[in-house]
């Protein structure tokens, strides 16, 4: 399906109150500098009961969005090495037009999500980008793309939370952020980050595979019945027998051999606001969720591959407040990063696999006044081997939004008893 989109307009939009002079200067956290040079990318799809203008919609969403950057006031910002340069100069929203019809587009099988997504043409080192999309049929989708030198998922996300609340109830208190994540985890000036961080890869497939709570609720009882700790059986969470099935069938499709010569390192996101002593509050703004990684399995037996929910398991429980102090000192995680790069993470000499979930987080209760979303998507990310959990719409399943290179995709959708589970699969 050919669709056209045209550039209608774009605005900078700024605080509805100036920034105050002592606030200018936002630094970055030690893990903001080790964050990676992405951005995270949030479509909502909405089918339209109102009849609104564009002019209706646009202005709508620029209010809200101005009254809420006096509180999020580094996202209007630019973003330098390790600080951002909170000037004011404001968040970059575009306006398209968009050829094709809504319901059309939801149900095209290999949409390009990214096409709805702001390009920051002529315009660099944003924090926060919009793009308003207009449909045809007189629907709309709202992307949001903001960088993760900035911050994390659940920082953006309550951020997408407070604009979506203004919008709908613009006399509604906003959760102000709070920014604590330098206080908590001091900047580091090692130096190096950048090749700590790795880079952007080309030719990376991004497919949305469906499962359904029947299908997880015997997954887990498969991994259950496999995975024993003291001759106890571990009940696995519906993520953790998720992350068991596709990796394990990643690693039988694609045919990818671990061992002593080529350990597995699987690295996902943890939350550390509530493991910290005392705890954060979840407005605590700021890449506050690292990833942690396990090399876990010598080699792809589907045995070892079992074992992987008590490894996983294992891992998070030592996720606690002084493994947090360790990385307060930062020598810790700088030590395990050039650890890796020692042992070749670079050089392809390691698999790396990564592992996030949105799961808790009610996506589709996003609401900027015309009623929730029919249709969320994530942004295709350039990294190969990152998987990004998120629950269904109707609630009956789970969402994994898969990135792999193109050559691995192609045998990974192929894999039979990787069917077998799968309900659906598309790039929407």
């Amino acid at each position: 399906m050919k669709i056209d989109i045209e550039v209608i307009s774009r605005d900078m939009i700024k605080p509805s109150t100036p920034t105050p002079h002592h606030f200018r200067n936002y630094q970055f956290s030690f893990l903001d500098q080790i964050a990676p040079p992405d951005a995270f990318l949030l479509i909502f799809f909405f089918n339209l009961d109102c009849k609104l203008s564009n002019n209706d919609i646009s202005n709508h969403l620029k209010t809200s969005l101005s009254k809420v950057l006096t509180h999020y006031y580094p996202l209007a910002g630019r973003v330098n090495d390790n600080y951002v340069d909170c000037n004011d100069e404001g968040v970059l929203f575009l306006e398209v037009q968009v050829s094709g019809q809504l319901s059309q587009i939801l149900q095209e099988p290999f949409l390009e999500v990214n096409r709805f997504a702001p390009v920051p043409d002529g315009v660099s080192n944003l924090a926060l980008a919009i793009q308003v999309n207009f449909f045809k049929c007189g629907n709309v989708a709202v992307c949001a793309r903001m960088s993760h030198r900035i911050a994390d998922g659940l920082s953006f996300l309550t951020f997408i939370k407070n604009w979506a609340a203004t919008a709908c109830h613009p006399e509604t208190n906003v959760i102000c952020p709070e920014f604590v994540a330098a206080k908590v985890f001091p900047p580091k000036d090692d130096g190096g980050f950048d090749l700590l961080m790795g880079g952007t890869e080309k030719n990376i497939v991004l497919k949305r595979f469906e499962f359904r709570n029947s299908v997880i609720a015997a997954l887990k009882e498969r991994y259950a019945r496999k995975t024993t700790a003291e001759n106890h059986p571990i009940r696995p969470t519906r993520v953790e027998a998720l992350t068991t099935l596709i990796w394990s069938r990643f690693s039988a499709s694609t045919q990818t051999k671990i061992g002593l010569d080529k350990p597995l390192l699987l690295c996902y996101a943890i939350n550390l606001r509530k493991r910290m002593n005392p705890p954060l509050p979840d407005n605590s703004f700021g890449n506050l969720s690292p990833e942690v990684g396990t090399i876990s399995l010598q080699d792809t037996r589907e045995e070892d591959c079992y074992s992987l929910v008590n490894k996983l398991r294992e891992s998070v429980s030592r996720i606690d407040k002084d493994y947090v102090k360790k990385l307060q000192d930062g020598t810790y995680i700088l030590g395990d990063l050039k650890k890796r790069m020692a042992q070749g993470v670079n050089k392809g000499e390691m698999v790396e696999f990564y592992f996030s979930s949105l799961c808790w987080y009610p996506v589709y209760e996003t609401d900027f006044g015309w009623g929730r979303p029919v249709s969320v998507a994530l942004g295709g990310l350039a990294y190969k081997n990152l998987v990004l959990f998120m629950d269904t719409k109707s609630g009956d399943g789970i969402e994994a939004w898969i990135h792999l290179k193109e050559e691995d995709m192609a045998k990974f959708v192929t894999d039979r008893e990787l069917l077998a589970y799968v309900s659906a699969i598309s790039s929407m």
